[in-house]
């Protein structure tokens, strides 16, 4: 084929141009997912060429009604705007980011308008096709519609030229683009009189005027989707600042050019402006137009929109146009202002003022449902705050690390921990899991933590704390019981599970194993192998002399025993299971004492470590802490606690659905 090359390039071009447009039309306009078909077709007679045939098919059947009056009137290529605007176009009168529109619309009662002269625009897609292809056409099937088209291997074909035509072409005048073709063109070459009316169809529309803008349809088409799109975003954020850049966001550059968002403080009055410009450069200017102030407007305007004067001399947003103030008004109080501008237009359109002000509605209620969830998160979190230590005490002689991690991202949780000074050269810890969460068990780790230090610091040893708790938690459980009866309501357990503990470092000087207690190493030890001679002492010599280390003595009420690290690797279990506390008030608990020997490890956990989950298996499944235990020997207590978890965050793929919490005691080397 003669200039193959060239015809291959123009064919591509028409090509890639209308299957853009077409597929643009049907995933902006139908919302729906398209298929798209392209095949070459034979030369066959009486066609003297191969054709390109394509088709683009959507899953939006929606068509015109069959008889409109208005649509027999329309132009073909208005009627064929129409009907894409029928499927799925943009609404009346609304802008939407990124969209260029052309051809006909309709208007609210479902009319189309004639693509000449300007209006709302549908889409260039079909009339592009009327324009380049040889033939095209729409199919509507049940499901779904589809435009096809045809474009020819060669030259356009002319159609029959008038007389006129033929004149112009033996004179060497101009013809009309796509109806002749001057001899001394090439088959291949463009005629330039399509590419001009190409440009046409895809050139934008000039700027309407206002009372075009403010044509009927905007809320009936568009409006709700809007409105609907804006409650869905703002419903979500919880920062009263972030409400105020959505809002901006939301109105620029559907409904305005650019607009500005003051929200009043308690104590200070309005805060400086947030604003919003389509072009990022004038940002700044209009910053400096508008002022710090909002628009002072009238108490009888609360919740309207009210015309405003442009801001400053023009420049910040173009050489003028309508604005519209309005304040964010809820409850009977104003929570800040909302100022829009649109340039190039004498007055914005009561339509759009309408779905300003629905729109300031939202904003207003979102800035105060942000402001309440702030408020009391931030009550909550002080509270929360005061369950848990502020720091660890610092112990003579011992290295201490925490891990505290409350599901949800909340400050505190179901999991709590302590150490502190008791006096007479004690001090103790504590690692508690209560059980429930929310409100409720914040009541007991409150309650808790302080019973804790007080019988500590009164004197009283690990089981008689215990006991002692134990009591309280139970009288708790009784009112709490009580209460709930009298309100007709569920009652709330107030279980605790706790592994409490009491550290008295040796000064080097000859201590002897108080009287009636275990001798130290002495007790179960499920991990790894027995003590060697000489670890564990004897009632005579070796239960007395010159120590190092730290006494432990410790209990666990319904809680994870804790692991001790040797120095040399091995892993063992200390302190017997034993009932949760607040269960039975008659149970006596009882304590186990060893030494802490320098370079040895006590961990302690609770059960967001052991039972993390990875589908059916737990971390503590075939006695896993133990085994990650073990490869911690010479670390300090910092290092243990991250690499243990290290290890339960790597166990699993979803985050850990229950409260972390460790507590890392290590005797100095």
């Amino acid at each position: 084929m003669p200039r193959g090359d060239v015809i291959a390039e123009q064919l591509r071009d028409d090509a890639v141009l209308l299957v853009s447009e077409l597929v643009t039309n049907a995933v902006v306009h139908a919302g729906t997912g398209v298929v798209v078909r392209c095949a070459l077709e034979p030369a066959e007679a009486p066609e003297p060429m191969a054709t390109l045939y394509a088709e683009v098919t959507d899953h939006h059947p929606a068509r015109a009604v069959r008889g409109q009056p208005a649509l027999r009137e329309a132009a073909p290529e208005a009627l064929g705007a129409a009907v894409a605007s029928e499927a799925g176009g943009p609404a009346d009168g609304l802008p939407r980011a990124g969209a260029v529109g052309t051809g006909a619309g309709t208007d609210a009662r479902g009319g189309a308008r004639a693509a000449v002269g300007g209006g709302d625009r549908a889409g260039s897609g079909l009339r592009l096709v009327g324009t380049i292809a040889d033939s095209w056409g729409t199919i509507y099937r049940r499901t779904s519609k589809t435009v096809w088209f045809r474009l020819p291997m060669g030259p356009a074909p002319a159609e029959s030229p008038t007389p006129s035509t033929e004149s112009a072409c033996a004179e060497g005048g101009a013809a009309p683009a796509r109806e002749a073709d001057c001899g001394d063109r090439g088959p291949g070459d463009r005629i330039p009189g399509a590419d001009l009316r190409t440009a046409d169809v895809l050139a934008p529309a000039p700027r309407e005027a206002a009372q075009d803008r403010g044509a009927p349809g905007l809320l009936s088409h568009g409006g709700l989707s809007f409105l609907a799109e804006a409650s869905d975003l703002l419903a979500g954020q919880f920062d009263a600042d972030k409400v105020a850049l959505l809002a901006g966001q939301l109105l620029v550059p559907r409904l305005a050019d650019w607009c500005a968002v003051w929200l009043e403080t308690a104590d200070a009055g309005p805060a400086a402006p947030w604003v919003w410009h389509a072009s990022e450069n004038q940002m700044a200017e209009l910053r400096r137009q508008v002022g710090e102030r909002p628009p002072p407007l009238p108490a009888t305007a609360r919740g309207r929109a009210v015309p405003w004067p442009w801001p400053g001399d023009g420049a910040a947003a173009g050489p003028g146009g309508a604005a519209l103030a309005c304040a964010l008004v809820t409850g009977g109080r104003t929570v800040g202002t909302l100022l829009i501008g649109r340039g190039g237009l004498s007055q914005l359109p009561d339509e759009v003022a309408r779905l300003f002000e629905d729109l300031a509605r939202r904003v207003a209620l979102a800035v105060v449902a942000a402001r309440q969830y702030t408020r009391q998160a931030r009550i909550s979190e002080v509270l929360q705050r005061g369950l848990l230590p502020s720091g660890l005490a610092a112990i003579p002689g011992m290295d201490t690390a925490v891990v505290y991690e409350p599901a949800g991202g909340t400050c505190a949780g179901g999991d709590f921990y302590d150490v502190f000074p008791a006096g007479d050269g004690r001090w103790c810890f504590a690692l508690g899991d209560v059980c429930g969460n929310g409100p409720e068990a914040a009541v007991v780790t409150g309650l808790a933590r302080p019973v804790l230090r007080l019988l500590a610091r009164e004197g009283y040893g690990v089981t008689e704390v215990l006991d002692r708790l134990n009591r309280t938690l139970g009288e708790k459980a009784v009112e709490a019981a009580a209460s709930a009866i009298a309100a007709e309501g569920p009652g709330e357990s107030r279980f605790l599970s706790l592994l409490y503990g009491e550290l008295v470092p040796y000064d080097g000087l000859d201590q002897p194993v108080p009287h009636g207690e275990p001798v130290p190493g002495e007790g179960p030890m499920p991990y790894g192998e027995p003590r060697g001679e000489g670890r564990s002492g004897s009632a005579g010599e070796g239960a007395r002399g010159a120590r190092r280390g730290v006494r432990c003595t410790l209990a666990s009420a319904g809680h994870p025993l804790p692991l001790l690290l040797r120095a040399d690797g091995g892993v063992v279990a200390r302190a017997a299971p034993q009932l949760l506390l607040g269960v039975l008030e008659g149970v006596r608990y009882e304590s186990e004492t060893f030494d802490l020997l320098p370079g040895e490890t006590l961990l302690c956990v609770t059960d967001g470590v052991t039972e993390r989950r990875s589908d059916r298996a737990q971390f503590d499944d075939d006695d896993g802490l133990a085994r990650a235990l073990a490869t911690c020997a010479g670390l300090t207590a910092q290092e243990v606690a991250q690499r243990v978890r290290t290890a339960v965050h790597a166990f699993g793929v979803a985050p850990p659905s229950d409260d972390l919490a460790m507590l890392v005691l290590r005797a100095a080397p």
